[in-house]
């Protein structure tokens, strides 16, 4: 019997005669408890679901905080481009540091206490941004260590959304969830262009970052007292207890590196990420030079009204397909194949000379099938690895941060060289092309993480 790890209880009667044996396994047992015991209840998730989208709606709105400001930061501060450029920047590379450390601690603690530390901290340099460039006269400086910082806070955001999806939430729900997080940026990033444009025009730059810094405040505020105090259990805590033989902390990682599907996705989530950093950065200098008299707002607004909803839809798209019985890996395949290569078709149709409201209607329908990203490469990390979610997708955030930097920069070379854009939309394209031709042959939906020291089948 100590071989099965079983235990049998020979229970008598009222007569005293010996019933028929019950065996227990207390292992399969605690392993089911423990998972159930992680999960959020539905009223639970959805009160959370509501309260990330808020969040990611106000970390994107802080995040745009400075982009809105710089021009005119830089008039008063006498800021040339390339400082205007150093501050900027100086959000990437904080933003590249935290990624794995950010999803490690989720992963080892709970995802709601890492956000909401994080967004105590950045909410305080937003407030704190105005009265810093104040302090002394190298503005530049501060600035730019201000806004190191910032990504430094915000780079744990998306790892450990990433680890409470994996955590928290049913299998069912989690393209859901990540598709209404991608809506929640786009939302902030509309929220910050134009609420943010008319408070820098009638208050000052420094209203922007103030009324940022306390509507997020509000927001940590509320988690805290409605959703995290007192009830926050650890994940995998109860797991490791009741089955040590197999725990998170045994994460076998030099086996997958090894995995193929580990690198389709990495790869996959690089070339989405880079593509989506060039359209972000160059799409507004594409207007403005190719059509010169054209209105501001039409292509800064519109794309993103088009993302939101579309963001949505590919999360109920996602959850009817496996609720059609579609296999897993099909459906991550399915809707990355929209994210990248639907995306990718009317992206090269810019490479040709276009009306106004052609650029336009392609661009927004290239931006909103490349929501679907949220059901696909980004969902598919806590399908491979939900034992360590957080810190392997951190790893790819932080790829796919560095890839765009590259990206963003040969892109603008090449504007340089060929005074042509079609170089630019062929080269997403051929990047785009190629993550999805890896992530097509080689991703895959099955769980990969799991190293089982246990000698017995557990029910």
């Amino acid at each position: 019997m100590a071989a099965d790890r079983t235990c049998v209880d020979h229970s008598r009667d009222a007569n005293g005669s010996v019933q028929e044996p019950r065996i227990y396994r207390p292992y399969a047992s605690a392993r089911k408890d423990s998972v159930n015991k992680n999960l959020w209840p539905r009223p639970l998730a959805q009160k959370w679901i509501v309260m990330l989208f808020i969040g990611t709606c106000l970390l994107y709105c802080a995040r745009m905080a400075m982009p809105i400001c710089v021009v005119t930061m830089a008039v008063e501060f006498q800021w040339s481009k390339i400082d205007s450029g150093l501050a900027l920047g100086g959000f990437f590379w904080g933003y590249c540091i935290t990624q794995v450390l950010g999803g490690h601690a989720s992963d080892k603690i709970g995802g709601e206490r890492v956000l909401f530390v994080s967004t105590v901290s950045w909410t305080l340099i937003t407030v704190a941004t105005p009265l810093l460039v104040h302090l002394s006269s190298h503005t530049l400086a501060l600035m730019t260590v201000a806004r190191f910082l910032m990504g430094v806070l915000q780079g744990v955001f998306f790892p450990s959304l990433a680890s409470l999806c994996s955590q928290r939430v049913v299998k069912a729900d989690r393209a859901f969830l990540m598709s209404t997080m991608h809506s929640g940026s786009a939302l902030g990033t509309l929220l910050a262009g134009g609420i943010g444009s008319l408070m820098l025009d009638r208050f000052g730059w420094e209203s922007v970052f103030y009324c940022t810094g306390f509507m997020s405040s509000l927001w940590a505020l509320l988690v805290w007292l409605c959703l995290i105090k007192g009830q926050v259990v650890p994940p995998g805590q109860a797991e490791a207890k009741m089955n040590p033989q197999r725990s998170v902390s045994r994460t076998p990682w030099l086996s997958l590196v090894k995995k193929p599907p580990i690198w389709a996705m990495v790869i996959a989530h690089m070339c989405t990420c880079s593509t989506s950093f060039v359209l972000l950065s160059w799409l507004p200098t594409y207007f403005k030079e190719t059509f010169p008299h054209a209105e501001t707002w039409v292509y800064n607004v519109v794309p993103w009204v088009i993302a939101i909803p579309s963001a949505i839809f590919g999360g109920y798209f996602s959850d009817f397909l496996l609720s059609q019985g579609c296999g897993l890996p099909f459906v991550r395949k399915t809707t990355q194949f929209i994210a990248m290569g639907v995306s990718s078709i009317f992206i090269i149709i810019l490479a040709r000379g276009v009306s106004f409201r052609t650029a336009v209607t392609v661009v927004s329908i290239s931006v909103g099938a490349s929501t679907f990203t949220s059901s696909g490469v980004s969902v598919n990390v806590q399908d491979l690895t939900p034992s360590c979610a957080g810190a392997l997708y951190g790893f790819m955030n932080t790829m796919g941060a560095f890839s765009g930097l590259v990206l963003v920069s040969l892109s603008g070379y090449l504007i340089e060289v060929s005074h042509s854009w079609a170089t630019v939309f062929s080269l997403i394209t051929l990047v785009n092309t190629a993550g999805l031709v890896v992530y097509l042959i080689f991703g895959d939906a099955h769980r990969v993480d799991l190293v089982d020291y246990n000698s017995v089948n557990l029910i």
